[in-house]
């Protein structure tokens, strides 16, 4: 008896280990999310289970082409998924169907060739927001509707996808030109 009680008690001390691991990890460090909607397609697709690293952005900061994870601006509680295409201070037009960061046009290699960016806008970026954009640019409802995204509401960086498993992997930040 005095034998089976010790198993139990190991047992009960490897599920109390290991469930604050995953509660300490996910709460601090990263957290699943689950793709949902076409706006970030070919890329990222509806039913894709990702991992989002809430560390990177702690000691560094966003960069251009980051695939981010951000609280909605006007709905907090909404949760979204797009690319960072403009940074703090820059200035961001979307003119004749094309990206322009200070005046240079954005090569975006990461898009379909044939994909064009609808929209007309024209913003500067204050010290602290982001002007973010999905893939989808046809079915995509991002900066170009509502505006820059504060820093504060960025959660964290798409490192991981888990699921599908045909396309699990490390995801890795496309370099412009």
């Amino acid at each position: 008896m005095k034998q089976f009680l010790l198993y139990i008690w190991e047992i009960l001390e490897l599920v109390v280990i290991a469930g604050l691991t995953v509660f300490v990890i996910r709460t601090f460090f990263a957290q699943p999310f689950l793709v949902s909607g076409a706006s970030m397609s070919t890329n990222f697709n509806g039913g894709d289970y990702l991992v989002v690293d809430e560390i990177t952005y702690q000691f560094q900061q966003p960069q251009r082409s980051d695939v981010i994870v951000f609280r909605y601006p006007i709905e907090p509680k909404t949760f979204y998924i797009k690319r960072i295409i403009g940074l703090p201070g820059e200035h961001v037009e979307v003119k004749n169907s094309e990206v322009f960061i200070n005046s240079s046009k954005l090569e975006e290699k990461y898009l379909d060739e044939d994909v064009r960016t609808s929209g007309d806008v024209d913003v500067v970026l204050e010290s602290n927001e982001y002007f973010v954009i999905g893939d989808n640019r046809y079915h995509s409802y991002d900066s170009r509707n509502w505006g820059p995204v504060p820093g504060k509401n960025i959660i964290g960086l798409a490192r991981v996808r888990l699921f599908p498993f045909n396309n699990i992997g490390v995801l890795r930040r496309p370099a412009y030109d």
